[in-house]
Order: C-alpha cells, then sequence, then structure tokens
C-alpha cells in the first residue's frame, strides 16, 4: 500500500526558508514521478514542483529559482526546499505520486505571514 505523510510546514515570515519533507512508504521513490502541489485558501489546487525518475525537475512559474524539491533515496523521504517565501505561498501542501494516483497524505500547512 503506498502512503505519503508530509511534515514541515508552520509559520514563517516573508523573505523566510522552510524545508517540507514527505516520507513516502510501499515503492521506491526514485522509481516514480513525485510532485509536490498545494492548495491556498479559497483556491485551485496548483502544481508546485516534479521529480522523475532521472532526477529531472521542473518548477511552476511562481516558485522557479525559489524552491527547490529533492529526494533522498535511501529514506524514501521526498523534499521541497522553499526559499524567499512569499504571502502568496501559503496553503496546504502536499505530495503525490504517479506511482498510486489515488494516495494523498494530509498536507502540511505553510503559512507566510508577518
Amino acid at each position: 500500500e503506498v502512503q505519503l505523510v508530509e511534515s514541515g510546514g508552520g509559520l514563517v515570515p516573508p523573505g523566510g526558508s522552510l524545508r517540507l519533507s514527505c516520507a513516502a512508504s510501499g515503492f521506491p521513490i526514485g522509481s516514480a514521478g513525485m510532485n509536490w502541489v498545494r492548495q491556498a485558501p479559497g483556491k485551485a489546487t496548483e502544481w508546485v514542483s516534479t521529480i522523475v525518475p532521472s532526477g529531472r525537475t521542473s518548477y511552476g512559474d511562481s516558485v522557479k529559482g525559489r524552491f527547490a524539491i529533492s529526494r533522498d533515496e535511501a529514506t524514501n523521504i521526498l523534499y521541497l526546499q522553499m526559499n524567499s517565501l512569499k504571502p502568496e505561498d501559503t496553503g496546504v501542501y502536499y505530495c503525490s505520486t504517479t506511482a498510486d494516483s489515488r494516495a494523498q497524505g494530509q498536507g502540511t500547512l505553510v503559512t507566510v505571514s508577518s
């Protein structure tokens, strides 16, 4: 069974940094596409970033240059390093995987506010 557990969210001032984690089980994360998406209050879900098995990464325009996705295959954890955070980055962040499109964790809340 594929399971995803996000963590690392919190309250951070504008310009600050956070690192989110997504602990995956039931499959090796290096064998599947892994994504971060987010949902701001009252808004639709927004794609943030993807890393594919080859290691190639891609980012949404709103986070490009500020966020970095990575994975640790030894621990089966996906990361999202978020720098230069803005209030519009506020939302619940979820990870997802091509290994099982139905799998979704509980998300982790990021609040960027002074």
